[in-house]
């Protein structure tokens, strides 16, 4: 195996459970239907962004256990479904209301040598109501002792609103310079002792441990970012007039309700054009409809069940159509071509009934060609845009005390509501 098979989706889940069922039967539909990238991914990775309510994302551990553990189901179940494989959810890890899950397929799984994890609030009083979580993990490749093809996932959740695009910016500030990665000493999963991998895994573990860069841009480390960016079509809220230039489906590519125009006023798009945001950063192209925001309306006639497309374009009068849902990678870590991801596959699953956002995925295939950050420096990427914050860990530890507070008051008044009852 030449080149590692990736499925990154991206889901605000509103704060509520996910139907088991319903995700699990559209789960894969970005794959393509046939050819490269068809087939079972090696690796599978959730940013989940508003997991659970807010005391419950707080307070973390088993309170977000069942939350968790819906997705994990949800994976089991739709890959089951479809190739009749068994993915292993080796972790799973949250700052606040935003979640990440990765999962490896049974055969890839004791090849991970190594994670390391990192967190940071982007929220009031830099709490995880907004916020990012990472993981960065070493793969394996035979015959290459001691070296790994690290892979860095990173789940986001921006400041919202029209008018907030240069707070974006600033998190995504905030993100290169407090997202700190420190490393995990917990194994993926139990290894048999006589694992034929296992004195690979342990020299692997070994080197890394030795020279680790804790940075978001750590030299030859592939890079996935995904979440609700946020990132509107307007900066300011539409005017009653304006609605009626909302999306509309079954029109002609020149007519002006085709979404594609209104892409072209992405803040997104502008400002990494600007070189203000997502630095070395890039995405593939996006050929589906506005994720968010999708009106009560839309969302009912899912739950009901009503067999017709015209939900997924009814949109909430208060806010413009837009692409919040999006999944950005690290085209290269290494000059040339030998090393560049390869897209295969970028689009929006179906509207669920829990939520006013549609899930995004992208499929992309990643060179099995294990890092080695002294060989050559003349060929690392640029180095990060911004410099770590030396006060990112006390920052952080702050940032959870507060959360904590914040969780068993809230917890505390869920409580009381249910004995009211």
């Amino acid at each position: 195996m030449d080149a590692l098979g990736v499925y990154v989706l991206t889901f605000n889940c509103a704060r509520n459970f996910v139907d088991v069922d319903a995700f699990a039967n559209h789960f894969f539909d970005a794959l393509p239907a046939s050819g490269a990238g068809s087939s079972a991914p090696d690796l599978i990775f959730l940013s989940l962004q508003e997991i659970a309510p807010i005391a419950y994302s707080f307070l973390g551990g088993s309170y977000l256990l069942p939350y968790f553990d819906a997705f994990r189901r949800a994976v089991q179940k739709a890959s089951a479904q479809k190739w009749g494989q068994h993915y292993v959810n080796f972790l799973n890890d949250n700052t606040g209301m935003t979640g990440l899950m990765l999962f490896a397929r049974d055969d890839t799984l004791s090849k991970i040598a190594w994670r390391d994890t990192a967190h940071v609030g982007l929220g009031v009083q830099e709490m995880g109501n907004k916020g990012a979580v990472g993981a960065r993990l070493g793969y394996v490749v035979e015959g290459y002792p001691s070296k790994t093809v690290d892979l860095t996932f990173v789940a986001a959740h921006l400041a919202p609103m029209e008018d907030s695009y240069e707070q974006r910016n600033m998190d995504w500030k905030s993100i290169v310079e407090r997202l700190v990665f420190t490393h995990d000493s917990n194994k993926p999963a139990e290894r048999s002792s006589m694992d034929e991998n296992t004195s690979l895994l342990e020299d692997a573990a070994s080197a890394h441990a030795e020279g680790s860069r804790r940075d978001l841009f750590a030299p030859n480390a592939y890079l996935f970012l995904a979440g609700d960016l946020n990132y509107r079509t307007s900066n300011v809220g539409p005017s009653i007039r304006e609605i009626e230039q909302f999306p509309r489906r079954n029109v002609d590519l020149d007519n002006p309700s085709h979404y594609s125009h209104l892409l072209k006023n992405d803040q997104l798009v502008r400002e990494m054009s600007y070189g203000r945001t997502f630095h070395s950063l890039s995405e593939a192209p996006i050929d589906f409809p506005p994720t968010y925001k999708y009106s009560d309306a839309a969302r009912e006639a899912v739950r009901l069940g009503l067999n017709t497309d015209d939900h997924e374009w009814k949109w909430s009068n208060h806010r413009w159509p837009s692409w919040c849902d999006r999944v950005l990678f690290l085209d290269k870590p290494w000059a040339g071509e030998a090393g560049k991801v390869k897209p295969l596959a970028y689009n929006a699953l179906p509207l669920f009934a829990q939520s006013d956002h549609r899930p995004v995925a992208l499929v992309a295939s990643v060179p099995l060609r294990p890092s080695d950050a002294s060989s050559n420096t003349e060929n690392i990427r640029a180095v990060a845009p911004f410099s770590i914050d030396p006060s990112w860990k006390s920052k952080r530890d702050m940032a959870r005390r507060k959360e904590l507070v914040v969780g068993i008051i809230g917890a505390w008044f869920i409580l009381r509501s249910m004995l009211e009852v």
